[in-house]
């Protein structure tokens, strides 16, 4: 496949540290005896968005400051999927154990403290945070503690594992359309359950998407998972969105490129261009389709658009 793919074995606590922070920002790392044998297991997939890993280490207690957040900041959120022994994770007044039946979403861009045993086997979903920021504002505040024995919490769970265990089957663009559903799902399954776009935010977002769609409505390939990978969103929360607008992303793109289209048949430095030429450099597949969306429009044809 096409995104990067690592499977590591390492054999001493300072190898570990320079994998650990390699993955999940500078860090200050404690171990029991750095001359001991260490027995580190690093199964490691990313792409240009997402990152998934299969780790398991010795003990350690791992301390991420401000001093090594502005040194290395990564503007990025974990998803920590414990499979076998327990974790103690604390961030600001938040701090919990978890284990299998439990996970927890924290920014990797704020302290934390997060330590383990040596029996510690887990999977850990690195996303960008505009990507969570983007979908919930709520799950964004974190960290949350999360229940991954029953409901969506179980989903979650389920198909973190079930991602790693099939990445190597996936192309990158594949890998990433997965890691876009499994955020649809984390977001909501750190508000509490809720499956929809929080309508506090849906003002600012509706108009980011106009404003996308306005400036790249000529774009030939341009749909509703090309404006939600671009903005940050999934296809699924830009859907919500429009619908509660009371309109589609197919609708508003189609209408962009009418108005483009009408604009470039008035202009004068489209003037040597044919009718069938504009349609096709506003998006449009064919002459027949633009003159009938054109009509239903504007109540005028192409034509008529460029006598007046």
């Amino acid at each position: 496949m096409s995104s990067r793919s690592q499977d590591l074995t390492v054999s001493s606590a300072s190898a570990w540290d320079e994998v650990f922070t390699g993955l999940h920002g500078a860090s200050r790392i404690k171990v029991p005896d750095r001359r001991a044998p260490w027995a580190g297991r690093l199964e490691w997939q990313r792409s240009k968005v997402y990152g998934l890993a299969l780790c398991s280490g010795g003990e350690e207690v791992v301390d991420r400051d401000t001093r090594h957040i502005r040194s290395d900041p990564r503007g990025t959120y974990e998803l920590l999927v414990p499979l076998a022994g327990t974790a103690w994770v604390e961030q600001g007044a938040s701090s919990g154990e978890i284990g299998p039946g439990t996970m927890v979403l924290c920014d990797i861009d704020r302290p934390l403290t997060f330590a383990h045993g040596d029996d510690l086997v887990g999977l850990s979903f690195l996303m960008p945070g505009q990507n969570v920021a983007g979908r919930s504002p709520v799950a964004a505040e974190g960290p949350h503690i999360l229940s991954g024995a029953g409901g969506l919490g179980r989903v979650v769970r389920q198909l973190t594992t079930t991602l790693h265990e099939e990445r190597e089957q996936l192309s990158e663009s594949t890998f990433d359309i997965a890691c876009d559903r499994l955020l649809d799902l984390v977001c909501p399954a750190a508000e509490g359950g809720i499956d929809s776009a929080p309508t506090g935010q849906r003002a600012t977002v509706e108009a980011a998407i106009r404003s996308y769609i306005r400036e790249h409505a000529c774009d030939r390939d341009l749909d509703v998972v090309g404006v939600a990978r671009a903005l940050g969103w999934s296809a699924r929360y830009v859907q919500q969105v429009l619908q509660a607008a009371n309109t589609t992303s197919r609708d508003l793109i189609r209408r962009e490129r009418l108005n483009v289209a009408r604009a470039r048949l008035a202009g004068a430095s489209w003037a040597t261009y044919s009718i069938a030429e504009i349609a096709h450099s506003c998006g449009f597949g064919s002459h027949a389709t633009f003159a009938t969306a054109f009509r239903s429009e504007f109540g005028m044809t192409p034509r008529e658009a460029r006598r007046g």
